[in-house]
């Protein structure tokens, strides 16, 4: 047993349960996600991005996340979905500190879904002492043993890299390669979330195609299919009064690609915006009076109703679809839970993708 990393998991825990009451007071929204950040940098339009360096870590911004989902298929023809999260949330901004002064909390989360359930795994780090941390040339994030990597010098489109995450009695292990450049996401990288100016700076890879192994209770599925990157930084993403969010990330069987989501209110106006992005990478940006989002089926999990079959209308593109959530019950029984699941869909368009919804 390594004492000083389990001193360090332990350490960490309680600081991000210090930072974080139980539950965000009111009007602070999902995960305390609408509260002032005051001396964070402010998300504002106009930035320019630049890779390799924006794959990293941003340390003025107070949160920020590398997600990555993947629709895959076994040699049998089933469907499994993964998930691997790996959030930073700093205590306060600035240029980083090393050792126990390091002013940055790591939370990863890892998720496995497909014929026999759904499985979760989360994991805490302090950074500064090599627990957990970002570099962006070579490309590696990682929380203990859990990476997202790659053995290359890093390019825009990150081409090639291993994922890799594990939990009681399951893991996975992937490989990426995308030929194409990433996707900013809103106005060149400027996604607003409110009517307020609320803002995060995003990106995503949904380029990837995946393929490895996923194990589960001593079995092993030789996998492989289409996965998605999402980058987001920020210090205050959502507003005041905002409940949480409805995610999702649409791969078609036409090689397009399709960003949504809503962030709730409680007057139920709610704020939507998407991208619908074509197979060789172009955007569109899509707004409230492009989108509709219409749930059509609750389900009753962990002691919560939740929306699992949807309704989506994009007029201006044909596209008409209803979506179904592969495992009814993808509940994320995290330090914050939410509800994420690989969903197929059909209608107008065919395909897979994820779908990610909070505060419920």
């Amino acid at each position: 047993m390594n004492v000083s990393v389990n001193l360090a998991l332990l350490a960490g825990v309680l600081l991000l349960i210090s930072a974080c009451d139980a539950e965000p007071p009111t009007g602070e929204g999902f995960a305390g996600l609408g509260s002032e950040a005051a001396n964070f940098a402010r998300v504002s339009p106009g930035r320019a991005f630049s890779f390799p360096v924006d794959h990293g870590a941003h340390p003025d911004y107070r949160i920020e996340w590398w997600y990555v989902t993947a629709n895959l298929e076994d040699e049998q023809g089933r469907a499994w979905g993964v998930q691997w999260t790996l959030f930073r949330s700093a205590l306060q901004p600035g240029s980083v500190s090393e050792g126990w002064s390091n002013q940055n909390l790591w939370m990863g989360h890892a998720g496995l879904t497909g014929p026999y359930g759904h499985r979760h795994a989360e994991t805490f780090a302090r950074g500064g002492i090599g627990q957990a941390g970002v570099d962006s040339s070579p490309f590696k994030a990682w929380i203990d043993d859990w990476h997202f990597s790659s053995q290359k010098p890093a390019n825009a489109e990150l081409g090639e890299l291993e994922l890799h995450a594990k939990g009681r009695a399951f893991s996975y292990r992937l490989r990426l390669v995308s030929s194409l450049p990433p996707v900013l996401q809103g106005e060149q990288g400027f996604s607003q979330k409110s009517g307020q100016g609320q803002a995060s700076y995003y990106y995503s890879q949904p380029f990837f195609q995946a393929q490895g192994a996923i194990q589960l209770e001593g079995k092993t599925y030789r996998v492989k299919g289409p996965a998605w990157l999402d980058r987001e930084w920020s210090s205050q993403p959502l507003a005041p009064g905002q409940q949480g969010w409805d995610w999702f990330s649409l791969h078609l069987s036409t090689g397009e690609k399709l960003m949504l989501f809503q962030l709730r209110h409680a007057d139920g106006a709610h704020y939507r915006a998407g991208t619908w992005i074509s197979a060789t990478g172009q955007t569109r940006v899509l707004g409230n009076q492009d989108i509709v989002m219409t749930p059509l089926q609750q389900s009753h999990v962990a002691g919560r109703q939740l929306p699992t079959r949807w309704s989506l209308r994009i007029a201006s593109e044909g596209f008409e679809i209803t979506s179904t959530a592969l495992q009814e019950n993808s509940w994320m029984d995290t330090r914050f839970p939410y509800w994420e699941g690989p969903i197929r869909f059909s209608g107008s368009h065919q395909g897979v993708g994820y779908l990610e919804m909070t505060g419920y």
